[in-house]
């Protein structure tokens, strides 16, 4: 892993050298700067769009822990496309389209554990939640 992470930027540094080959020197540069220009308005309008949903979080709507997951991995999709090459630029648009997202994420780490609902507890028997206190036998005699 530490040794792909080394290579990663030499790897990005080579697809943008063939990028100009194939096409022009300033192709390439124009390039790097459209994703950079684009992945900055993706972190401000992610980071404008987060701060409202916290604000309405503070309100007393409830926000679903998804739609902050989105906004973060569209952020993160925001620094890849900053970062000059084209890997990184794919790893941004693979993050950018949730359905696909999701299914990489799947993937990569497996199925989620599902969380306890006393809804979807199918066993028969129900919990009673209180206050208690213990009562000694020697207190009450």
């Amino acid at each position: 892993m530490r040794f792909a992470i080394m290579l990663l930027p030499w790897l990005e540094l080579l697809t943008l050298i063939e990028l100009g080959i194939l096409t022009s020197a300033l192709t390439a540069l124009a390039y790097v700067f459209v994703t950079v220009v684009l992945g900055l308005a993706i972190l401000r309008r992610q980071g404008r769009g987060m701060f409202e949903r916290l604000r309405q979080a503070q309100d007393g709507r409830i926000i679903g822990p998804e739609l902050l997951l989105d906004d973060m991995a569209l952020g993160f999709a925001g620094l890849l496309l900053i970062f000059p090459g084209m890997i990184s630029d794919f790893a941004a648009l693979i993050v950018v389209i949730g359905p696909l997202r999701r299914r990489v994420a799947k993937a990569i780490m497996g199925p989620q554990p599902e969380v306890y609902s006393a809804g979807r507890d199918s066993s028969g028997h129900e919990t009673i939640e209180g206050v208690y206190r213990q009562v000694d036998d020697e207190n009450n005699l």
